[in-house]
């Protein structure tokens, strides 16, 4: 039992909250109690039910069970504006700010100074209290004049979070608020932080980087698989403890082991650089072999694979395929260079759902069954049904519309696009996300065939029970820069999310401190 309940002295309790989303449950029993006063962390891998929590929090959701309870004040259910009225304010990493809007009237917004006797703007009262707010909270000279569109990240920042303090609130709650902020402005943030919880306001700190719950936390909840699991004084409670209770350790009877031969290089990058998202990335990938990738929100991850795939263009450094040397101009040159990405969002980006399973599977192979420009059909459906096949894809057939499938078969299908297309060199980003265990497996197989026959596969996942049972090596990016390469077998999800979140470097027992 924590120490808020032995005192008494709760701000909220969420007490054993279940939630189901079409049959799926994305909470379990989850407990959340905060005191007053303190700064409450509250932690857990993607997925592990923190949005659903805090959107109950927010009166956005209901539970289908348990209970909240307010100030020892019990409901029934929130709504966003019973929980505006309990003094209950969320910072978003969204930053929901209107962009045409000055700085005075993204603060003022409904509750504007107005010129006495008449209904118009006192914009001159507007600009002198915006620029004795903000000083007063931050000691920043911000115009008010400016508009919303030309601050930086962390400015808009600070003018949602001042027109927070405008409500008075008793509980804020921040949300990943360090995701796209330098280590100057997260200094200037926890300063903050520390600030408002002296003045007793009650705070709830949703981050993934453990030495920023150690930093700032008087208690921290983790939350895994929709409940929690622990709650524990990051102060003394090691970040390897803490790891450990976010992810699941039964992993090895998950994870089938395949023998791949490793071969000549297939893909290399050399001090690869974006401006602002990463920085002197080197890696290198060879024939047969699964190489894992992971970091947190920001990290740059993403950017990479964007990069790789010629979604977005790189500032400096070198990509070499297959010996071939030159960074993709566009997916188009990528694929041409027989580069496939099966992407995070397989429904907006993966598969067209319209189109049946047929005219997927072929989307990105039609040339191989077109002759004199006539499409040969019997050479494109016995192709499709031998991936149908060799996939175990569950579809009512080849003309069955791909929107009428389980997630993990869509999958499949965005897989099946590209052994259609042969390509040589895969870039799975979230492979598995919200596919079911026995999907989940089969796609593993494949994978592991796919090195089998001399494929060289980038696998991005956050999901480190799946890198560490399926890759050969894992890198991991933190704020832009590979901070460590895994080898797989060797290493343990605890230690690369220790890694990845900035924690106690389970290596020397120093904080790792990237900018």
């Amino acid at each position: 039992m924590s120490s808020a309940t032995e005192t008494g002295n709760l701000a909220l309790a969420l007490r054993q909250l279940v939630k189901h989303f079409n049959g799926v449950q994305a909470l379990s029993g989850a407990t959340l109690e905060v005191e007053r006063g303190t700064v409450h962390g509250l932690i857990g891998q993607n997925g592990a039910g923190k949005s659903t929590l805090i959107k109950i929090l927010a009166g956005l959701y209901q539970p289908d069970e348990g209970t909240i309870e307010i100030d020892g004040v019990t409901h029934e259910r929130l709504t966003a504006h019973d929980v505006e009225k309990l003094g209950i304010h969320f910072i978003h990493q969204d930053r929901l700010l209107v962009p045409s809007f000055t700085v005075g009237e993204a603060l003022f917004l409904g509750r504007e100074p107005r010129l006495a006797g008449l209904p118009f703007l006192d914009r001159r009262a507007i600009r002198r209290q915006a620029e004795k707010i903000l000083d007063k909270y931050f000691g920043l000279k911000l115009p008010a004049n400016a508009l919303i569109s030309e601050l930086t990240t962390a400015q808009k920042q600070i003018v949602q979070i001042t027109r927070a303090l405008l409500d008075k609130p008793s509980i804020l709650v921040f949300d990943e608020p360090t995701a796209a902020l330098v280590r100057r402005e997260a200094d200037i943030l926890f300063d903050l932080i520390r600030r408002l919880r002296a003045d007793g306001i009650t705070i709830i700190y949703i981050s993934h980087y453990l030495n920023e719950i150690e930093a700032l936390c008087d208690r921290a909840t983790i939350l895994r698989n929709g409940k929690d699991v622990s709650t524990v004084d990051p102060r003394t409670t090691s970040a390897a403890k803490i790891a450990s209770l976010m992810v699941a350790r039964d992993i090895e009877e998950m994870f089938p082991k395949t023998a791949a031969t490793i071969g000549k290089p297939a893909l290399t990058t050399n001090a690869l650089t974006k401006a602002g998202k990463f920085r002197n990335v080197s890696l290198n990938m060879r024939e047969g072999e699964i190489v894992g990738l992971t970091g947190l929100l920001g990290s740059g991850a993403k950017d990479l694979v964007r990069v790789l795939f010629g979604l977005e263009a790189a500032d400096s450094g070198e990509i070499v395929i297959e010996g071939e040397n030159g960074r993709p101009r566009s997916p188009a040159a990528a694929v041409a260079r027989r580069l496939a990405l099966v992407p995070e969002d397989r429904r907006g980006d993966g598969v067209a759902l319209g189109l049946s399973v047929a005219e997927n599977t072929t989307l990105a192979s039609l040339k191989r069954f077109t002759r004199f420009g006539f499409l040969q059909s019997n050479r494109e459906h016995s192709e499709v049904d031998r991936l149908i096949e060799q996939l175990a894809i569950k579809t009512n057939g080849r003309f069955a519309p791909v929107r009428t499938l389980s997630g993990g078969n869509q999958q499949k299908v965005a897989l099946a696009k590209w052994l259609s297309r042969q390509s040589s060199l895969y870039i799975l980003d979230e492979p598995t996300v919200g596919v079911d265990i026995g999907s989940k497996v089969e796609i593993y197989n494949l994978i592991g065939k796919l090195a089998e026959r001399g494929a060289a596969i980038l696998v991005l996942s956050s999901d480190l029970p799946e890198l560490v049972g399926i890759t050969d090596r894992i890198l991991v990016l933190y704020r832009g820069v590979v901070t460590r390469e895994f080898i797989s077998s060797e290493t343990t999800p605890d230690a690369i999310l220790a890694e990845a979140t900035g924690a106690l470097d389970l290596r020397s027992g120093e904080h790792r401190n990237v900018v």
